[in-house]
């Protein structure tokens, strides 16, 4: 991740980019804990509405609140992803204020089948933490493969 000059802890440099490395260690890590502790209280995470993450798991595609987004990624998603999850991290930018990361997501599926889908995550920082997350990935081709099919 790229680094910007400023002073730590008040969302405008090095900082920055150590709370979305954190962010992305602990929603890997399913520790409810770890993931609350990047966020602010009243942080959001908005997905593509009607994407198959959130149809398949008859979840909100727009969470709201630390707990929330901390329950979803270790008690909801594990249903869906329920092994070898994982992300890598092609490029990411950071101004200080925002963080952009594209990554590859992958997981196993309930039936044992691959699931790899590119995703950009657009982070919005405040006081530190992380306040806003807009998740943009190919809605398509997350249908087809949670399942075999594309959207009605």
């Amino acid at each position: 991740m790229s680094r910007t000059p400023g002073r730590a802890g008040d969302g405008t440099g090095p900082m920055s980019t150590d709370i979305v490395s954190e962010a992305f260690q602990a929603l890997l890590g399913n520790d409810p804990g770890r993931i609350a502790a990047v966020f602010t209280e009243d942080a959001e995470w908005l997905s593509p509405p009607g994407n198959a993450t959130a149809v398949a798991l008859d979840a909100p595609h727009h969470m709201v609140g630390r707990e929330a987004i901390a329950r979803f990624f270790t008690e909801d998603l594990p249903r869906l992803f329920t092994r070898d999850v994982g992300a890598v991290v092609h490029g990411s930018h950071t101004d200080g204020r925002r963080a952009t990361v594209e990554a590859t997501v992958t997981a196993t599926l309930p039936d044992g089948s691959h699931y790899a889908n590119e995703y950009c995550f657009v982070f919005e920082l405040r006081d530190g933490l992380i306040h806003r997350v807009r998740e943009h990935t190919d809605t398509a081709r997350g249908h087809r493969l949670v399942f075999g099919g594309l959207p009605r």
